[in-house]
This record gives C-alpha cells, sequence and structure tokens, in this order.
C-alpha cells in the first residue's frame, strides 16, 4: 500500500442503531491506508459496544431497519480534542437524533466546524450539522431526501444529483468548504475518494491504466466482504465489477452480516444489505480483468456448485491473473485448484479446507499473500487485506 509520511487521524462518532454499512466502510479503509481512527460515543467509553443496523429497501415504500452487528469502541468520548484530528465522521442511523439533542456532541461538531476541520456525513446525520448552525449561509448540502426541508429551514442550500430516478443511481456527493455530504451508502465509492483527496491522500498505481477487479458473488455473500473493498478499489479508481452466475446486471444478491453473540461457538447470520450486480455473467471476459475476488459468506457453496463459475475461476488461474479470497471465499479457489502449493490465511473453519486443496493454513492476524494470491481469514482482517490487495494490483496511497 505504500508507507505515509504523515499520520492522518480519523474521529468516527458512533451510537446505537448507527448505519453499519456507512460505519465499517469508511473506518475499514481508512485504517487500510495507515489512518488512525478513533471510535468513540458519548456516555460510553473504549471497550463499550454499539449496536449497528442495516438500512435497505426491501419491496415497502420505505427503507427497513435490520439489526446486524455491533461495533466495539476504542476510546473515551470524554477524551476527545477535535485539535488531534483531521476529520470527524458521523454515519447515519438513529442514533444521531439523539446525539443531536447531546450539547457535547453538537458542541464538538462545532469545534471542528470552527476549526475548519473536515466534516464527513451521510443520509440522515446531517441533523449534527443543523444542531451545531454548520449550514446557515447557504452551505450546499445533500442528504437522504426526507431531510430537505430542515437543510433548507437551516439555512443550507439543497443538492441533488441531476437526472436521478432512484437513490441508487446516485453516485456523487457534495463537498462545500470542509463538509461532504452524502445521500447514503450508495455513494460511499465516490465519497471515500472525496474523503482520501481532502485529507491529502496522493493515489498512484504501477501501471498505465487503472486496475480491473472482478468480484464472484451470489446470495448471501457475506455484506461487509464484498461492500467494503467493491467501495475501497472503487475509491482508488478502480474498474469494479460483481457478477454471479444465475443473474444479470442490475438484479441483488441478498448479503449476510456475521454477529458473535455472547455465549455462542459461531456466530449468528443476520440479513444485510442487497448487492447490486453490475454486469452480466455472459458479458464478462477475463481478459478485462486483472483480478478476481471471492468474498466469504455462504455464497462460495452456490458457486463452488456451479460448472460455470468453476470454469471462469480456472481461465483467470491460466492467465495467471490475481486472486484474493476473504474467509469462505478460498472453499472456490481450493475447488480449481489455485490454493495447492499457497499459504492462505485461515480461520479454524477453513483449515481442512486448505489443507485438503493442497495450500497451507496459516493462522494469523491480517493477510498473506503468497505470490499473487491474497487471502484474509475474516472480515476483521479487512483492512490488511486491502492493503495486501492494493500492493498486488500495484496501487499505493500516501499522505
Amino acid at each position: 500500500m505504500g508507507s505515509s509520511t504523515v499520520q492522518k487521524s480519523a474521529l468516527l462518532l458512533c451510537g446505537d442503531y448507527m448505519e453499519a454499512y456507512e460505519t465499517m466502510v469508511p473506518l475499514y479503509i481508512l485504517q487500510s491506508f495507515g489512518v488512525s481512527v478513533h471510535c468513540v460515543s458519548p456516555n460510553r467509553t473504549a471497550g463499550d459496544r454499539c449496536v449497528m443496523s442495516a438500512h435497505d429497501f426491501l419491496g415497502l415504500e420505505l427503507y427497513t431497519e435490520l439489526v446486524v452487528d455491533q461495533l466495539t469502541l476504542n476510546a473515551n468520548f470524554d477524551d476527545v480534542t477535535p485539535e488531534n484530528y483531521d476529520v470527524i465522521i458521523i454515519p447515519g442511523g438513529r442514533f444521531t437524533e439523539i446525539l443531536s439533542a447531546d450539547e457535547k456532541c453538537v458542541d464538538l461538531v462545532a469545534r471542528f466546524a470552527e476549526s475548519k476541520k473536515l466534516i464527513f456525513t451521510s443520509c440522515h446525520s446531517q441533523v449534527m450539522l443543523l444542531a451545531a448552525g454548520v449550514l446557515a449561509g447557504g452551505v450546499k448540502c445533500t442528504a437522504f431526501e426526507s431531510m430537505k426541508p430542515l437543510i433548507e429551514l437551516s439555512g443550507g442550500e439543497w443538492w441533488q444529483q441531476p437526472g436521478i430516478q432512484s437513490m441508487f443511481e446516485i453516485t456523487d456527493c457534495v463537498k462545500d468548504g470542509n463538509v461532504v455530504s452524502m445521500v447514503g451508502w450508495p455513494t460511499l465509492g465516490h465519497g471515500i475518494k472525496v474523503l482520501l483527496e481532502s485529507l491529502g491522500a496522493k493515489v498512484s498505481s504501477l501501471n498505465k491504466d487503472p486496475a480491473s477487479v472482478l468480484f464472484l458473488i451470489g446470495d448471501y455473500v457475506e455484506d461487509y466482504g464484498v461492500n467494503i473493498p467493491f467501495r475501497a478499489l472503487q475509491a482508488l479508481g478502480c474498474k469494479v465489477d460483481a457478477v454471479t452466475p444465475n443473474k444479470k446486471k442490475g438484479e441483488v444478491c441478498a448479503t449476510a452480516v456475521y454477529d458473535f453473540e455472547e455465549g455462542r461457538q459461531i456466530p449468528a447470520e443476520k440479513r444485510g444489505h442487497n448487492f447490486f450486480v453490475t454486469a452480466s455473467w455472459d458479458d464478462v471476459c477475463v481478459d478485462d480483468y486483472d483480478c478476481v475476488v471471492v468474498p466469504g459468506g455462504r455464497s462460495p457453496e452456490l458457486l463452488v456448485m456451479n460448472e460455470k463459475a468453476i470454469a471462469l475461476v480456472k481461465k483467470f488461474a491460466e492467465k495467471n491473473k490475481v486472486f484474493a479470497a476473504i474467509g469462505q471465499g478460498k472453499l472456490l479457489l481450493a475447488a480449481t485448484g489455485v490454493l495447492k502449493g499457497k499459504r492462505c490465511a485461515s480461520g479454524k473453519g477453513m483449515k481442512v479446507t486448505v489443507k485438503v486443496a493442497g495450500g497451507e493454513a496459516v493462522e494469523s492476524k491480517g493477510c498473506v499473500t503468497d505470490g499473487k494470491l491474497v487471502t484474509a481469514a475474516s472480515v476483521s482482517d479487512l483492512p490488511a487485506f486491502l492493503s495486501g490487495l492494493s500492493t498486488a494490483l500495484g496501487v499505493s496511497v500516501m499522505f
């Protein structure tokens, strides 16, 4: 990924029922690029946990809220000094309703604004900008559309991407001065790009053309395992597609989130966000991509039973492309011979799979790279995985 000459620091303001995707994407991506991220919540201390939720449209007129998992805080709210941070990130979610009435939280946002520090908001968290008086004077801002009247009443200028029929078509975010605002998680690829640029990141590539990456997915693919690297690579300027054998471009795959609940031997599976397929299977040409990524979850079980998926992975192997897998994603690579003679990051659940495939299971936190194979044991290793994958693709980020 490349080493940074300047250490950047971010503050992630958290609370119960914050939007999981809008929390974990910036958290893991910034960490993978060497940015220090402190996760805090009022009246809680390091080691406490906040419940996270997924907001998505599931066939009803308004989005549905699904409780997914929890985030462990790593710093104390009362110890926060805005001068020690380059940006405050406020995910969307219902927690901002409570925090907008908390004088300490509102004052914190106001202090970031006064010192011209970057403020990064999404979906409904713009309510914190309203509470702190940040939008007064016509600051341009976007958000989930239900926020429009409040933004205008607070003196802000409402912005909406032209020609859009659905929020899932939105690709842009807005930066006005030190305030970055997004409609919601569908725009996180561009939002993270703007965030990195605003922090002074320089993205460089060893290759003339941007890297092209193909994700192989299916129903119940691991939510963070596909969403976080997909958005990270978009932010780095890579061409990124996601395909599945039996669905066409524009159709969705259900995702799953795995939550470790107290007293359980294995994590509970919970429904996550829908993920849109970005290309039709018959349109995929191996020569158009530098790398194939197989996220975890249960979708590898579906793919390993599909002859088209097996054949496609073998074509990537014949072309000596880069391979990457997270968690159970190694099942598909095992079935195609890609793991033979290779060292693979592996949790206990995949040790037998790696062993019978002729690979060496490495039980270590982080990422393992062996030649053109990049693997991570679980989604908790995503920061190291993103760093390793970017390096394998010849992409580096420096501040």
